[in-house]
């Protein structure tokens, strides 16, 4: 597996993170993919070879090799690693798909057109991608652990292991290679493994929380401005109001009647 090609996939996701998304992708790749290429794989390397088990029955050292590890750790960590980490190329998809959507609107309407303000800000529908995507890493991250607690029995390997599977004539005393060392390997990438789980949550809350905030401020601004608007029409009205009322009592006042005396025509 070509770790150095994974990660220049996954450094591209990294301008897009959080602090928390940032956080996880170093301890995917310092705690997880360095200890996995650096130690796991030696450990678990010569695992088959190592196993030694207490009969010379033809068969009945593989089969219970296979029965006590049906799936290698070694190998069942590397497709955790590459199922988790697939999510988040779907925000450098939708990121490139804003690209070209932006480059299309330029070439059609001017470079000083704009679409986005920027690409890889997350709102609309990025947003959407970025929080589906946490929520896709911690159900797989959950699977790969319920899957090994299920195969291993709580992630415990004993220095001794019963077998009594067919074509073994009997309970045979199976014994595995560096059991001390493996374990200790086990508790370490399910520690990691739960730590990244802790750190998708709390990306999860701080995305839901930040969006809550920010549609609460909109609304306040919102509401502001509108009572804004009402004051500066009712002072309106009312100023229009005084303005216009001399004129209408002007208007509206009797004027004085004159009377015309008659001329007297008494003869004296």
């Amino acid at each position: 597996m070509d770790w150095k090609t994974f990660q220049a996939l996954l450094s591209g996701v990294n301008k897009y993170s959080t602090a928390f998304g940032r956080v996880w992708l170093s301890v995917v790749f310092v705690f997880r993919v360095m200890v996995y290429v650096v130690a796991a794989e030696r450990v678990w390397g010569d695992d088959q070879k190592d196993f030694d088990c207490n009969t010379k029955q033809p068969g009945c050292p593989n089969v219970c090799y296979d029965h006590i590890f049906p799936i290698s750790h070694i190998r069942l960590w590397a497709l955790q690693l590459i199922f988790v980490t697939c999510p988040s190329f779907m925000v450098v998809m939708h990121v490139a798909y804003r690209d070209e959507r932006e480059r299309k609107h330029r070439a059609k309407f001017g470079e000083d057109s704009k679409l986005y303000t920027n690409t890889g800000k997350k709102h609309g529908g990025l947003w959407w991608t970025y929080l589906i995507s946490l929520f896709a890493k911690t159900g797989i991250e959950i699977a790969f652990l319920y899957i090994l607690h299920h195969i291993y029995d709580s992630f415990y390997l004993p220095r001794l292991y019963k077998c009594e599977v067919v074509p073994c004539p009997n309970v045979v005393d199976c014994y595995i290679g560096h059991p001390t060392e493996k374990k200790v390997f086990t508790y370490f990438m399910v520690g990691a493994s739960a730590l990244c789980i802790v750190l998708n949550i709390c990306e999860i809350i701080y995305l839901i929380s930040k969006r809550i905030a920010r549609i609460i401020n909109k609304c306040k601004r919102r509401n502001h401005h509108m009572a804004v608007q009402h004051d500066d029409y009712n002072n309106d009205n009312f100023h229009n109001y005084n303005v216009a009322l001399p004129k209408r009592d002007m208007d509206d006042k009797p004027h004085p009647k004159i009377r015309a005396s008659a001329p007297n025509l008494t003869l004296s």
